[in-house]
């Protein structure tokens, strides 16, 4: 294939990757403490007959944007939020523990704690359950969790579990498929006592919707430029052709 053509429908594939990366930021603008996604493409040398004078696009290891969201009060007793660096940790479908942003807890019929996507939340000693019915349930800046257990006084509030709160490496976190965060080198983050919460309150989206906008118009006008190169390789092509019969 020409060298040419080549490195046009290079670039034109990073920049489809691209604008699919920032549509997937759009979508989850409103969505509880989702961070943004961030792609990355640079330039490699093409190698091959002669010397390497012409570049095409590789795409780097991508990764999020782990800034903070605002915070929306909500005033719902399950609803927390992670004040600064921190994450909750959750047990994902495999089994496996991950780790999320997303305090949007719900209390199943049987007391377990989850997420929206029916993640376990999980405690010190593994997923936490909750006994029900609940009364003047409190959870504690510190991710302790308390209640006033049936019949007892007012005053009275009973520890009942505690958040696993984490703050691993951020060069050690990455994302799934599932849309949780892991350790890349797979090992289990140990609680860090330094992490607050605050109690009926969410943490929204760091996506910041026009700039995502911006990129992605600048996105499509670059693939635009991409495919008027190959159409021109593939015009040089032709008329090399010609020349060649003319011969």
């Amino acid at each position: 294939m020409d060298k040419l053509l080549y490195i046009a429908a290079s670039g034109a594939k990073q920049d489809l990757l691209a604008t699919g990366v920032r549509a997937n930021n759009l979508a989850n603008a409103q969505t509880t403490g989702f961070r943004a996604q961030l792609e990355q493409a640079r330039a490699m040398p093409a190698y091959g007959e002669g010397l390497p004078s012409r570049v095409f696009s590789m795409t780097e290891s991508p990764s999020s944007n782990y800034e903070s969201g605002a915070m929306v009060q909500t005033n719902r007793d399950l609803d927390v939020a992670i004040q600064g660096d921190g994450w909750f940790a959750v047990q994902a479908a495999d089994g496996q523990e991950a780790y999320s942003r997303d305090g949007s807890f719900q209390l199943g019929p049987d007391g377990v704690l989850s997420d929206m996507n029916g993640n376990m939340i999980m405690g010190d000693n593994g997923p936490i359950y909750l006994p029900v019915p609940l009364d003047n349930l409190n959870i504690a800046m510190d991710g302790t969790i308390s209640t006033r257990p049936v019949g007892a006084p007012e005053n009275v509030a009973e520890e009942v579990g505690r958040l696993k709160l984490v703050n691993p490496d951020l060069n050690n976190m990455e994302r799934g498929y599932d849309g949780l965060f892991r350790t890349v080198d797979g090992t289990i983050a140990q609680a860090d006592a330094s992490v607050m919460v605050r109690t009926g309150m969410l943490e929204g989206s760091n996506v910041n919707a026009v700039d995502e906008m911006v990129n992605m118009i600048s996105l499509q006008r670059h693939y635009e430029m991409q495919v008027k190169l190959m159409k021109q390789a593939d015009e040089l092509s032709t008329r090399g052709n010609m020349l060649l019969r003319i011969i």
